[in-house]
């Protein structure tokens, strides 16, 4: 294609590249902003990865997460790294209010702007687009990227570690959003000697006692049912944030745990946060969370994996939940 042999010229010298993520970064955020810096870095590049603001800490292990410059944390230079750029990669989001402030900066910016993501209907804000809604992640695409710059024998092995772990977290360990290639990019990763049960185990086996806490509690106390419709809905009050100190990933992956019940299928996540209510929502078969989202709840995603946000009382958002859950799932009879 004509776009990737002039990507190909565009990085054949050295240039300072800027890679940006979206706030409240995840694995597949993360594993592939760290992939491509690390990509880029070995090709000659001055390169800087930007997260709009702190990464969980189970991420820890990723090789050059501790790099990451926080926009949150250093404002002024984060901006400044963004206005030296000469190519700005945007990675894992389709628009640029994901990025907060710097959206503005990036809109502003002489750069060549490449968008590399898998979310719905991205926004015309890049020079060049990787942006295919069928990929399992993000990290899946990278690995095409780099393979399209016939470099696939860059990927070592911290490289390949950050691609699995994208591709472990956004399909939920291979249980959803998979297709035939995010198998034999892992299958290539897994020959080049990336551990996938050590991944697994670092991903998902690190939770601290607060945080299994808060899950008993969210099972427990804050599970409302609604078997008519096969959802299940958590809530989390302002209280509850107090209570048990949740920080940033406490929470992450409480919302699938609704859909390891027996006949359930779809799961909702919502969280009373000091200015604001965020929901999570899941789903599985042809049941499109992404439309709930989207129509209803300033927000999008994936057919079966998406979220939104609110200014509004937790109570309403719930209410207005359930009112509007009909239009996606059909009613069975109890």
């Amino acid at each position: 294609m004509t776009e990737h042999s002039e990507i190909k010229d565009l990085l054949s010298i050295p240039k300072d590249i800027v890679i940006l993520t979206h706030r409240n970064p995840d694995g597949d955020a993360l594993g592939s902003s760290l992939a491509l810096q690390q990509y880029l870095e070995k090709k000659g590049h001055v390169v800087n990865v930007i997260l709009p603001s702190e990464y969980p800490s189970i991420f820890h292990f990723l090789k050059g997460v501790e790099r990451s410059n926080v926009y949150d944390l250093k404002q002024e230079h984060c901006l400044s790294l963004i206005e030296k750029s000469q190519v700005i990669f945007c990675l894992d989001f389709n628009g640029l209010d994901r990025i907060d402030k710097m959206g503005l900066k990036v809109e502003e910016s002489k750069a060549k702007k490449i968008l590399i993501d898998h979310h719905l209907d991205p926004e015309p804000f890049a020079d060049y687009v990787y942006s295919e809604t069928s990929a399992s992640s993000t990290c899946e695409l990278v690995y095409q990227f780099i393979e399209d710059q016939e470099d696939e024998n860059l990927i070592d092995i911290h490289i390949g570690e950050c691609l699995l772990t994208g591709i472990i977290t956004d399909t939920g360990s291979f249980k959803y959003s998979t297709n035939p290639r995010c198998y034999e990019v892992a299958s290539k990763l897994k020959k080049i000697g990336v551990d996938d049960y050590q991944l697994n185990d670092k991903i998902y086996n690190t939770l601290t006692e607060k945080q299994l806490r808060l899950l008993g509690h969210c099972l427990a106390n804050r599970l409302e049912l609604i078997p008519e419709y096969q959802t299940g809905i958590v809530t989390l009050t302002r209280d509850d944030y107090h209570n048990f100190q949740i920080g940033r990933g406490d929470t992450e992956g409480i919302v699938n745990y609704v859909l390891m019940m027996n006949g359930m299928k779809v799961a909702a996540f919502i969280r009373e946060q000091p200015t604001i209510v965020k929901m999570s929502f899941r789903s599985k078969g042809d049941i499109s969370v992404a439309d709930l989202a989207r129509n209803h709840f300033n927000g999008g995603g994936h057919k079966n994996a998406a979220g939104g946000a609110a200014y509004a009382k937790l109570e309403d958002i719930v209410s207005r939940f359930k009112k509007e859950l009909p239009k996606y799932v059909q009613k069975i009879s109890t």
